[in-house]
């Protein structure tokens, strides 16, 4: 993004792109770029598309606390079970909030009378 931002600052056609892109990648990146077939990539496109192809899975996703959502005790897991998976999924999530959590984790619970007990407890603040 940042390299398609700065040729597009330039003005640059195609030509100047493809020939460009090495000159700004290392590593890995400049691995597979150097081992493409020659002539193979005859627009930036096909090497955006490659590039894209190779690389997006390895980018990281970012953990947003409404995933939690998603989470739901299966019918045969144990309630035990289903709060350590739900657990070590919060510790993937930066900045959740207590509130969130419990919402979370009531909305995927199936133990009815477990959930009752959780939302019906009175919450002491300090």
């Amino acid at each position: 993004m940042a390299f398609e931002a700065r040729m597009n600052l330039e003005g640059v056609g195609d030509e100047v792109r493809c020939r460009a892109f090495p000159v700004t990648v290392t590593g890995l990146a400049i691995r597979w770029f150097n081992a493409l077939p020659q002539g193979s990539m005859t627009t930036f496109a096909y090497i955006t598309r490659g590039f894209l192809a190779q690389f997006t899975t390895r980018i990281d996703k970012v953990k947003h606390p409404m995933n939690l959502l998603g989470l739901i005790q299966r019918s045969v897991e144990p309630t035990r079970k289903y709060l350590d998976r739900f657990n070590d999924k919060c510790l993937e999530i930066d900045g959740l909030t207590n509130s969130v959590a419990s919402l979370c984790l009531t909305n995927g619970l199936l133990n009815e009378d477990f959930r009752k007990h959780l939302t019906t407890k009175p919450v002491w603040t300090m």
